[in-house]
């Protein structure tokens, strides 16, 4: 399907709040309803999940409590339940070099953070059960 570029903002998250909310928070102040965004900087701690795919749940796969840049976090914005919803992976780095990466989990605290958030129009991306993954995947709403 075709989508179109909508509006682009950037901009930084507030010190010591949770990343994933901050993310949220910016989409729904803006009505993004769809689109796809990166950030870089550093947290303070961290929290990344991993899907068990046999048991289709989500686990906190690696929770760390130590400084680390953001070599990268990506992600989407669709709806979900009729809310917006941000699903975002990570790969955080250590002072080592030493990476981690996964789900983006609440928990994640912002030391800095830069954002760029890309808006896209044309269509409507819901998340909606699949039984065969267990996951809430998109599903392809209506084109306006």
């Amino acid at each position: 399907m075709q989508v179109q570029q909508g509006r682009v903002f950037i901009d930084r998250l507030a010190y010591q709040a949770d990343l994933l909310a901050a993310l949220t928070d910016v989409c729904k102040k803006e009505n993004i309803r769809l689109g796809y965004f990166s950030v870089i900087g550093a947290v303070t701690c961290a929290n990344l999940g991993y899907y068990d795919q046999q048991n289709q749940e989500y686990t906190d796969c690696v929770q760390m409590d130590k400084k680390l840049e953001i070599a990268s976090c990506v992600g989407n914005i669709s709806l979900k339940d009729g809310d917006i919803f941000v699903h975002a992976h990570a790969t955080l780095a250590d002072h080592d070099g030493k990476c981690y990466a996964g789900h983006l989990m609440p928990g994640t605290k912002i030391f800095a953070a830069e954002y760029v958030v890309h808006e896209l129009t044309g269509v409507e991306m819901h998340r909606e059960y699949d039984s065969e993954t267990g996951l809430s995947l998109w599903l392809r709403s209506k084109e306006f």
